[in-house]
C-alpha cells in the first residue's frame, strides 16, 4: 500500500481538498505526507521595476508559500500525520513538471493534487497541472476537485 503520499497545494479550494484527503488517506493507512509548494508566478518584469521590486515580489510569494506550507503542516500533525513541506520556486514554468519531478526524487508511492475542473480554451490558456501530473508520473495520482455549490445539493 502508500507508505509516501506527496500533496500539492496552492492555496486554492481544491488543494485544500486535496490536502484533507491526503492526510484522511494517510492517517487511515499510517503513511508518511510531503506537502509541496511550487512559487511558479513570474513577477511582472519590464525596463521601469527595479531589481528591488522585483526582490520584493518574489519575497512576498515566498512568504505566502511558506505561510500555506506551515499552515498545511499544522493540519497534517494535528490528525498525527508524520509530515514535512518543501517549498519549491520554478518563477514561470509549470507546477506539475515540478511536482512529478518532487514526487520522483522523494520516492513518492502517491501524488495526490487538486483540480479546478476548468475545460476548454480556459485549461488551454491557463493549463492543467494536474492532467499534466496524471499524464508524465510512473506513481497513481489522486485528481481532488473542490465541492461546488451544485456538488453539496
Amino acid at each position: 500500500m502508500f507508505k509516501r503520499i506527496l500533496v500539492a497545494i496552492d492555496g486554492s479550494d481544491a488543494a485544500r481538498a486535496a490536502l484533507g484527503e491526503s492526510i484522511e488517506l494517510a492517517r487511515r493507512i499510517q503513511a508518511r505526507v510531503r506537502i509541496l509548494h511550487v512559487i511558479n508566478q513570474m513577477p511582472w518584469s519590464g525596463s521601469t521595476v527595479s531589481g528591488e521590486v522585483l526582490q520584493g515580489l518574489m519575497d512576498g510569494l515566498r512568504g505566502t508559500g511558506e505561510s500555506l506550507l506551515h499552515e498545511a503542516l499544522r493540519s497534517a500533525r494535528a490528525a498525527g500525520i508524520d509530515a514535512d513541506t518543501r517549498l519549491v520556486e520554478a518563477p514561470g514554468a509549470d507546477a506539475g513538471e515540478y511536482v512529478t519531478k518532487a514526487a520522483g526524487a522523494w520516492g513518492a508511492d502517491l501524488i495526490v493534487c487538486g483540480t479546478h475542473g476548468r475545460r476548454g480554451l480556459r485549461r488551454a490558456v491557463i493549463g492543467g497541472d494536474a492532467e499534466y501530473i496524471v499524464r508524465h508520473c510512473a506513481v497513481p495520482v489522486l485528481v481532488v476537485r473542490a465541492a461546488c455549490e451544485t456538488d453539496r445539493a
